[in-house]
């Protein structure tokens, strides 16, 4: 492993933290009211920056 895979790496753990972390306050703040709504969004967010947790993880 390189030290830019590493780097990569290092960044899309990163976003996925601050993304739970948004989703998290986002829940807290309406009161878990529109919690699915605030997932898809998390979804589509994280599948536009390619951190998707659903997608296999490229070589």
């Amino acid at each position: 492993m390189g030290i830019f895979d590493r780097f990569k790496s290092h960044g899309q753990d990163k976003a996925k933290q601050m993304s739970d972390a948004a989703e998290k306050e986002a829940n807290e703040k309406t009161g878990n009211k529109y919690t699915d709504q605030v997932d898809d969004a998390q979804q589509k967010i994280e599948g536009a920056m390619g951190t998707d947790r659903d997608r296999p993880e490229q070589p």
